[in-house]
């Protein structure tokens, strides 16, 4: 990245929430472009080169149902990988399966409760700007357990730990500190899932996308 502010686009049709998204992200040192109510606008400008980031809402008008997340799945369609972090009222883990179908990253899934936590949503929009990964711990425990694809019955209780702090978006340091173990282990039990799943051989980060996958598909 470099030392410019990010640019970011804000898309939330609650006007105190949408003005609310500004102040906060432009009190961080991001550049909000454009903070706009409706899918119709958000979608003129989500293929803009001059946008670094978006953070929208998943139900805009005129139906109140996935308007937000249509417009960015069709934007990061035409620039992929166009960094952008949804919000929902609600756990909707269906909605954060398509945002991840690309498997290419830079996206995140957080419900609005967490922008009330200033640091940690600013550090998950910087984090998906950045090309990561983001879901809400809600989103997380909700697909917890169950799961049906044969690949996610390879793994270890602590795989199956690893891989659920993985898809929240947590860095490997971030891992290690939760499961009180080193960097090293938690790079092997990475790899160990990267194996177990069949995953391609790939950049780290790339893979990161597809185990989650791999994991919402088999608890979705």
């Amino acid at each position: 990245m470099s030392d410019q502010p990010l640019r970011a686009v804000v898309a939330e049709d609650q006007a105190l929430l949408r003005v609310g998204l500004t102040r906060i992200l432009e009190a961080c040192g991001f550049t909000v472009v454009a903070a706009v109510a409706d899918a119709a606008e958000l979608a003129g400008l989500l293929g803009s080169p001059d946008v670094d980031v978006a953070v929208l809402d998943v139900r805009m008008p005129p139906t109140f149902t996935n308007e937000g997340l249509r417009a960015a799945i069709a934007a990061r369609t035409a620039r992929p990988g166009l960094p952008v972090l949804v919000l929902s009222q609600y756990v909707e883990p269906l909605y954060a399966r398509e945002l991840l179908a690309s498997g290419q990253g830079a996206v995140g899934y957080l419900l609005k409760d967490r922008v009330a936590d200033v640091d940690n949503f600013i550090a998950s929009v910087r984090q998906v700007a950045d090309g990561g990964t983001v879901l809400d711990p809600e989103v997380v425990a909700t697909l917890v357990g169950g799961g049906r694809d044969e690949r996610l019955a390879r793994l270890t209780p602590r795989e199956v730990e690893a891989l659920t702090l993985m898809a929240e978006g947590r860095s490997n340091a971030a891992i290690a500190a939760r499961m009180f173990v080193t960097e090293k282990a938690v790079g092997k039990h990475i790899n160990s899932i990267f194996t177990k799943l069949d995953l391609p051989q790939a950049s780290d980060d790339n893979r990161r996308v597809l185990a989650v996958l791999a994991w919402l598909d088999g608890n979705t």
